[in-house]
């Protein structure tokens, strides 16, 4: 922040003086993401201690909130708030009012924006139960990380709000699978930097991850590989079975977990490549009849699922449904993605469903097995506007030239997102450029665990926006925000999939939350040395690279 800024700071030592005993923290509003607005008041701080308490409204949402608070207090830098009802009189307090923030806040903001007034006697935070919440995480952020006895808070008010409404970290559980357990750790660091949409991707050729109860061998077959490849598909195997998926309840309870931090799971059932372990399951589904094996490599398969087959497009009515009953989501994610055209064009079935609907007519499309493509994913796109939830796809469903109603995810640079905005469909941005966290860190990959290649620093990921260039005034509002996506095929350990996500989402959420005026790189770093005491605190695993001047 500014001098005026580090000034007050200062001055706060001498809350000191109204502090219970022990270790003495100062607290600091310049957090990451940064708020959009901080002003500092010329009075004496808040002191929060054992002594404080936390007063909210009646409402469900504002209690939750509370707890919440004082559990992250007491992680954060161990001071235990009590949590009580009403206490608007109350001295020392932290009060959480649940309704809609006055001020500048954007449409776009979706209810997010907050306002925190921090007086000497009490802390206000105001907001929807969304905009508490993030409110909650700029507070917790801003005290310092171990165990103190008091915490002086200069007085302020913080108004805030978010620059994007989606946004965004997807976690690839089909290549390697991660418990329960660890996929709420995965939540609780995304709450920590203020983002609200988990993308899930729970199949793939390597393995099928959710257990569907009308095709029960998705999981007693495609959930397990025979082996895994060593290396870059290297032509050698570890040898060693490997399996695992998510039953319905364990899928119910993170969706509850994400809820509570104000983060919507998107589900990922990649249609129709990336299909071979659902074809193991179901040999019916492809083209050939098989037979197919779950994949124990990585890359692309030629086989998919049939589209010319009845029996496929049930298949994908009723999976895409029973999904649908998991996942309360909005969204509903397709893929789309790389789907080789081969067996296509050789299946009498698949020829005769280009025939038939005359899709050797449809001009948009390179090819006829492209506007299959295009035909399929608007047959899935029908089953989930049915449920009135939306279709969200990989840039490649543009080009069956029948996806005019999807969501568009931005992946093989900005172009796809671009040519989606311009037609009016809306986007997410998620380049391979600045987004694809399981690339290098540094430019020295002998630094680093093995990962598929490339190379994205923190400080690229920083630098970029996620606003193309070259959209006009009514183009512009398709761009819905920015995505991170962890593809996991060389991550075989949670602690190992951290270290690719942090501190990269550190910069990420900047790009997501704050206006690129906001944006300072060299100041950034500065903040950022105080989540990595947070991080250490909290025993989150990292890469160090930024920190130790090794990322360039």
């Amino acid at each position: 922040m500014n001098n005026s800024f580090k000034t007050t700071l200062l001055m706060c030592v001498c809350c000191a003086l109204f502090s219970c005993s022990g270790k003495q923290g100062e607290a600091d509003y310049s957090v990451i993401p940064l708020p959009k607005s901080v002003s500092l008041k010329d009075t004496a701080c808040f002191v929060l201690s054992p002594s404080t308490v936390i007063a909210s409204g009646i409402d469900s949402a504002s209690q939750a909130n509370a707890r919440f608070l004082s559990d992250e207090l007491y992680d954060f830098c161990g001071i235990r708030a009590e949590v009580i009802d009403g206490g608007n009189d109350t001295s020392n307090v932290i009060i959480i009012r649940s309704y809609a923030v006055d001020g500048n806040a954007p449409d776009s903001a979706g209810g997010e924006a907050y306002a925190i007034d921090i007086n000497p006697d009490s802390i206000v935070v105001t907001g929807s139960p969304a905009g508490q919440f993030y409110a909650i995480q700029t507070l917790c952020k801003s005290v310092p990380a171990g165990r103190f006895g008091s915490v002086s808070m200069p007085s302020a008010h913080i108004a805030d709000y978010p620059r994007f409404g989606y946004r965004g970290m997807h976690l690839d559980v089909a290549r390697h699978f991660f418990p329960v357990s660890f996929v709420k750790k995965y939540i609780d660091i995304m709450a920590l930097h203020d983002m609200n949409a988990l993308h899930l991707h729970l199949t793939d050729d390597q393995g099928w991850r959710v257990e569907i109860k009308k095709y029960p061998k998705l999981t007693e077959i495609g959930s397990k590989r025979s082996e895994t490849v060593i290396g870059h598909n290297s032509g050698k195997y570890d040898g060693k079975p490997y399996g695992g998926f998510y039953t319905q309840d364990d899928i119910r309870d993170i969706v509850a977990y994400a809820a509570a931090r104000h983060i919507e799971i998107i589900p990922e059932i990649d249609m129709p490549g990336h299909m071979q372990a659902a074809l193991a399951s179901y040999p019916e589904l492809g083209c050939t009849g098989g037979p197919y094996t779950v994949l124990t490599e990585w890359g692309i398969s030629k086989d998919v699922l049939c589209p010319g087959n009845p029996a496929s497009l049930n298949f994908v009515t009723e999976v895409l449904n029973e999904v649908m009953d998991l996942f309360p989501s909005k969204y509903i994610h397709i893929g789309g993605d790389e789907c080789p055209r081969d067996r296509w064009k050789e299946c009498p079935k698949c020829q005769a469903l280009i025939a038939a609907e005359h899709l050797d007519t449809v001009k948009s499309a390179a090819s006829r097995e492209d506007a299959l493509q295009g035909w399929f994913m608007k047959y899935a796109e029908r089953v989930i506007e049915a449920r009135g939830r939306k279709v969200i796809g990989w840039d490649e469903i543009l080009e069956g030239g029948q996806a005019d109603n999807a969501t568009v995810m931005s992946w093989r640079g900005s172009e796809g997102g671009i040519t989606a905005a311009k037609k009016g469909c809306d986007v997410v941005m998620s380049p391979n450029t600045a987004c694809y966290f399981d690339y290098y860190q540094t430019p020295n990959p002998a630094r680093e665990p093995l990962a598929i290649g490339g190379c994205i620093t923190v400080k690229n990921v920083y630098d970029w926006d996620p606003m193309p260039e070259g959209l006009k005034e009514g183009e512009r509002e398709h761009i819905l925000g920015a995505q991170a996506n962890i593809w996991t095929e060389y991550m075989p350990t949670g602690d190992h999939v951290i270290h690719m996500m942090i501190p990269r989402a550190d910069a990420l959420c900047e790009d997501q939350w704050c206006d690129p005026s906001q944006k300072n790189y060299d100041e950034f770093l500065k903040r950022l040395d105080r989540m990595r005491a947070l991080y250490d605190h909290l025993g989150y695993t990292y890469a160090p690279y930024v920190f130790n001047g090794e990322d360039r």
